[in-house]
């Protein structure tokens, strides 16, 4: 009796998985009553008049060698692509942050994927909040944290300023939002479109397009001009955010695909530039140079992981790897990073341990000293030196440990 209790609970478990895939398919071929006008504006180089597009080409899609798409999305959403195995749990020791950063100081903790919290002359910045288990419209289905964040919601320390990328669930998460809006009202500056979203759900932000920036006297509702003054650096709103074109996409329902815009940021405080790249693929890689030309950069936040779908792909058109987040790195001229996007949900094919391992090797084939670029544990705080310019010595390249990893 007991074994055809399991078989009728087995067999109810994969029917209601087939039907879970069957919704999330026919969201992205059927219902166009899914689609969600986020913005309204004129035509520029990257909008259309409906839909956003990335100028330096277009986001494909391509499935592995030997498949297509439809095939390999369904193996995907099964978990029968042959991945490489995750761990089901990373131990974490979460951070207890100060209040805030010295006047001149900047510390940053890593949360997980996207999340940092960037403590810089008494500005308490958070990028791409995610305190959610679940990355899904669905859950629990969808992609599940195997890393506790690094710090306890209620640990953190008041937040003054909120970076969103673009729309992705791992990336915009409305429960997170609600409730650091609910707690420390934080300005919230966002990519055009996105602020749609985030204020049918009764949280305020400000959209910018590529290139626009606002001080935070502006946000503050002080006159762009104010010169501030503050004594003690707490909570300063003597700051600026720029936002920076990147390449990737955005979608919240498959049919709503690039309604809203997606960007990278520059954080400009008097403790220093912070850069924070979102979700992004190579594109022309121009984009990091645009962020450069505004200032020297002491902090970047650079993904590195959910680069690969197949064996041996070191890159996707919407996501880049450890390779090119080296020549980001490089051509941003910053002087410390933090790899960011891996380890926290599991999105692609990659082990667990590649991103970081393989991020080591190309550090060396560029000469590139590892502390400047070094991996965090999650919940990991360091104290962010000051700038200084990145001295190159001779690289070697280690080709076979590298296509160990491949």
């Amino acid at each position: 009796m007991g074994r055809i209790v399991g078989k009728i609970i087995s067999g109810a478990g994969v029917a209601l998985l087939f039907l879970v895939i069957a919704l999330c398919l026919a969201i992205t071929i059927v219902p166009p009553f899914l689609d969600r006008i986020y913005y309204q504006g004129p035509v520029s180089r990257h909008f259309d008049g409906a839909h956003f597009f990335n100028p330096d080409g277009e986001i494909e899609f391509s499935p592995p060698p030997g498949s297509n798409r439809q095939s390999f999305a369904v193996r995907w959403l099964l978990g029968t692509d042959e991945r490489p195995p995750w761990p089901d749990a990373v131990a974490v020791k979460p951070s207890r942050p100060a209040p805030f950063a010295a006047p001149r100081g900047m510390t940053a903790t890593w949360v997980g994927h996207a999340t940092v919290l960037v403590q810089a002359a008494g500005l308490n910045i958070l990028t791409d909040p995610v305190w959610s288990d679940y990355a899904s419209p669905l859950p629990p289905f969808g992609p599940r944290r195997v890393a506790q964040p690094g710090i306890r919601f209620e640990d953190l320390p008041k937040i003054d300023l909120v970076v969103v990328s673009h729309n992705h669930y791992d990336h915009l998460d409305i429960p997170t939002l609600k409730r650091l809006w609910e707690r420390d009202r934080p300005k919230i500056i966002t990519s055009l479109g996105n602020d749609t979203i985030l204020k049918r759900e009764g949280i305020p932000a400000v959209a910018l397009d590529w290139g626009q920036s606002i001080s935070g006297a502006a946000l503050n509702g002080l006159g762009s001009d104010t010169v501030i003054q503050c004594e003690n650096y707490e909570h300063c709103p003597d700051y600026r955010v720029h936002v920076i074109r990147n390449h990737h996409w955005s979608s919240r329902w498959g049919t709503d695909r690039n309604r809203a815009l997606w960007s990278s940021f520059v954080i400009a405080t008097r403790a220093g530039n912070i850069f924070f790249a979102g979700d992004t693929g190579a594109g022309d890689m121009a984009w990091p140079e645009e962020a450069a030309r505004l200032g020297p950069i002491r902090l970047a936040m650079i993904p590195i992981g959910a680069f690969r779908f197949w064996p041996g792909q070191m890159e996707s058109d919407s996501h880049i790897g450890p390779q090119r987040a080296v020549s980001v790195f490089e051509k941003l001229g910053a002087s410390t990073a933090i790899p960011i996007h891996w380890g926290t949900f599991r999105l692609s094919f990659e082990r667990w341990s590649t991103p970081p391992r393989m991020l080591e090797l190309y550090l060396r084939c560029a000469g590139i000293d590892r502390a400047r670029f070094a991996p965090l544990r999650v919940g990991q705080s360091i104290a962010v030196p000051r700038y200084s310019a990145v001295e190159r010595s001779r690289g070697r390249c280690d080709q076979r440990a590298i296509a160990a990893l491949e």
